[in-house]
């Protein structure tokens, strides 16, 4: 599988310029001190307290046919948290794009707003960038890598008629597949559990998002839907 997609004004909503000004204010007021005045005290600042909004917004998901845990925001950066945020496109409406070099993915709205969802890309080499549309979607799909990937990777053999879905499942809660002139270009949207890889260039190319994230964006966007992957020199103004 190859798993892959600036913000145009980069602007975060008020809710979240308010909840970064707090978190900073936080982490300069306050601290832990350990050691003895004797020898001189060492200070530690204090963890921000994350926002109690961001925690129901990736709570744990009991309802879904493979039970999502919560996610451990304390491994991702809260610029990546799903936000709407000011977004200036030409694209229309329903539009997807993916700001590669910044690790967004936006959902584009009316009146120049889109949805924001922080995600993972693909590294250098297995990068990938156009037009296309979004052929249709999966929940909990099995994951079948490509031959040239198990070439790669021999121990991915086992999967070569696909793995069962599942949490461990590469591509997670929901997938949606990126069809190019009516062709897959075996790049995906893809949910993920691993946290820590949102915001870097890990994956094999596909798109991934927190599982909470891409369950959100399956249930916005209908089969067809246009999706734009940028790439360094091709940003949206």
């Amino acid at each position: 599988m190859t798993d892959t997609l600036r913000t145009s004004s980069g602007a975060l909503s008020r809710r979240g310029f308010l909840i970064g000004a707090a978190s900073l204010a936080a982490a300069g007021c306050t601290s832990q001190t350990t050691g003895s005045a004797r020898y001189g005290a060492v200070t530690t600042p204090a963890r921000p307290a994350i926002d109690p909004y961001y925690l129901s917004m990736y709570a744990a998901m009991p309802q879904e046919e493979f039970p999502v845990p919560a996610v451990d925001l304390r491994k991702v950066d809260p610029v990546y948290f799903r936000q709407i945020v000011p977004y200036a496109t030409p694209e229309k409406p329903g539009t997807l794009v993916v700001d590669t070099p910044n690790r967004f993915l936006y959902l584009v709205m009316e009146n120049g707003q889109a949805m924001r969802y922080g995600c993972g890309i693909g590294r250098a080499g297995f990068s990938w960038g156009g037009r296309a549309r979004i052929a249709y979607k999966r929940a909990w799909p099995r994951w079948t890598p490509p031959a040239d990937m198990i070439a790669r990777e021999p121990e991915l053999e086992k999967y070569r008629n696909g793995m069962e879905p599942g949490l461990d499942n590469p591509l997670g809660a929901r997938a949606l597949y990126i069809h190019e002139g009516g062709r897959d270009t075996l790049y995906r949207v893809h949910g993920t559990m691993e946290e820590w890889s949102i915001g870097k260039a890990v994956s094999s190319g596909c798109v991934r998002l927190l599982n909470q994230d891409v369950i959100d964006l399956a249930a916005r966007v209908p089969n067809g839907s246009l999706i734009v992957v940028q790439q360094g020199g091709d940003a949206v103004a």
